[in-house]
Parts: structure tokens; sequence; C-alpha cells
């Protein structure tokens, strides 16, 4: 990076601070959300699907993409069952969560740590009902831990990580840099997470938690682990991993930000897709939010 991403609000780092607050929009008393997607048969990582109707095989690597064709549930229930998280968890607790806080506790506007802590125990808590609701809908199947296809143990996951996370920073550098050209300069810092992140110790912990470490498993189980891996059994891995990045953009309710989390979508998918281990784009996921982050926190 050059000096001037140091020195003046750049490009990079008015990206990085717009995706902290619109991207992860959890911070805001009526908006936040954060996302994840699934694997197949045989396994290796930390929730196991271990299917008890019939005998899920794996097939070979072929190419770039290592993800099994076989799912151990019904692909017709694909939709229905994102409908069902999406209506039930995602939008009830992302986006209604710190409302209903706010209601509880009679304030009009939460203070910064217990507006911290309050996210952290709502995405804590859609972390937690997510699993048993994919797994509710899939009767045939339990979860007992992530994990990638065997024929994918040779593939390095760390390189992968590496490379994924500095694709996502070059490319939302440059999606920036197009981004101020066609519509100008915006400011973007988020005073409320800069608040946040400036108040304790106690809310920094919160925000980095929530930000560093449950959003990026939460959303990489749903829109990766469930969602890409659903979608790449019935269809071309590359046009699974279009629809399923899209899905995970619209799904942060951000149409400034679309084509930005589109991107990182598509990199995070490629990433899952080609190692078939989901720690990839959880990895991924977290270095860049804690990236940006910090872009926050020295902006």
């Amino acid at each position: 990076m050059i000096s001037p991403l140091w020195a003046t609000v750049s490009p990079i780092r008015r990206q990085a601070a717009k995706l902290i607050s619109d991207y992860n929009q959890p911070l805001l008393p009526s908006s936040f959300g954060l996302g994840l997607s699934l694997p197949k048969s045989s396994f290796r990582a930390s929730f196991e699907c271990r299917c008890t109707n019939k005998e899920i095989q794996d097939k070979p690597a072929e190419g770039f993409s290592v993800l099994a064709s076989d799912i151990p549930w019904d692909t017709g229930s694909i939709w229905s069952t994102m409908a069902i998280y999406m209506f039930n968890l995602h939008i009830p607790l992302g986006y209604g969560g710190l409302s209903i806080v706010t209601y509880i506790l009679h304030q009009s506007i939460l203070k910064p740590e217990t507006e911290a802590l309050s996210l952290l125990i709502l995405q804590i808590l859609e972390l937690a009902g997510a699993p048993f609701l994919l797994g509710a809908a899939k009767p045939n199947c339990a979860f007992v831990s992530f994990n990638a296809n065997k024929s994918a143990k040779e593939r390095n996951w760390l390189l992968a990580s590496a490379l994924g996370f500095g694709s996502i920073i070059s490319l939302v550098f440059l999606t920036s840099i197009l981004s101020d050209n066609i519509v100008g300069t915006k400011a973007v810092n988020n005073p409320v997470v800069k608040e946040i992140l400036m108040s304790s110790l106690t809310s920094r912990t919160a925000c980095v938690l929530v930000y560093c470490f449950i959003a990026p498993v939460l959303e990489e189980t749903v829109y990766r682990w469930f969602l890409l891996t659903s979608l790449a059994s019935t269809m071309d891995w590359r046009h699974a991993v279009l629809i399923s990045s899209a899905i995970f953009s619209a799904s942060h309710f951000s149409g400034e930000n679309f084509l930005p989390l589109f991107i990182i979508g598509c990199v995070l998918g490629c990433s899952y897709s080609w190692t078939g281990k989901l720690r990839t784009p959880v990895l991924i996921h977290s270095l860049y939010n804690a990236f940006a982050l910090l872009m926050t926190f020295l902006s």
C-alpha cells in the first residue's frame, strides 16, 4: 500500500469504512445483518453432516471445484429453507434486534457499550439458531461437524486463504476508485461504529467478536456451506457461485454496496469451491472484517 492510504482518507480506507457501515450493518439500532453455506457426504472440519437414511459418496476432484454432486437433503427444499432462515432468524434478529432492545430498555438511543453487547448476544442467538433451523428443514440429516470433501485434502487452504484475502483487498480498492469516479467521493465513516470502537474495552471486544468471529462463521455457514453447496449439486459450480454471491450481497440490504459485496461473495465462493473446506472462506472473511474494523478505528 502507498503512503496516501494512511495519510488521507484514500479510496481503500473509504471503501473499508463503507463496508463496515453497510456490509456488516449491525451497529445501527434499526439494522444489522450477517450471514453463511453447506458441504456434502464425508467431511472434515467442525460440523459434520451425518445422514441416517442414505449413504453419500464423494466424487473425485475434477478441475477447479471439489464440491460433491450429492447432498444429504432434498434439493427442492433449498429456497424454502433459505426463506425460513431469512424471515425467522436473519431479518428479525439482524434488522430488528437492536430496536427491540431499545424498546425493552425504554431508551431511544443505546449507549455504545450496551449496543455492542446487545449486538453480540443477538448474533450469538442467530449463530446458534441457524444450524438447527437448517437441520430441521432436512430431516434425514443431523449436524455434527463442518467438513470438506476428502478429495480436497491435498489442496492448501492456507494458501487459498492468503490469495483470497489479497484478491478481496485489491478488488475493493479498484471498485472504490471506480465508484468515486462515477458517483463522486462520499463521507463514509460510520460515527456509531467509531464511537463503539472508541468507547471502552468491553465494547471493542464485543465488536471484534461479532465482526471477526461470529459473523464470518454465521455467513459462511449459510451462504457457502448450505446455499453454495446446494446449488452446486444442481448446476455448474460457477453459476452456483454467482447466484449464492448475489443472494449473499442482497441479504445485506445495501444497494450502494451490492457490487462490492457481490465481488467479495464470489471470492469467498471460489475459495470454498477450490478447497472444499469451510475454514478457508471463514478465515478470509474474518481477516477482511478485521481489516475493515482497523480502517474505521484509524480513520
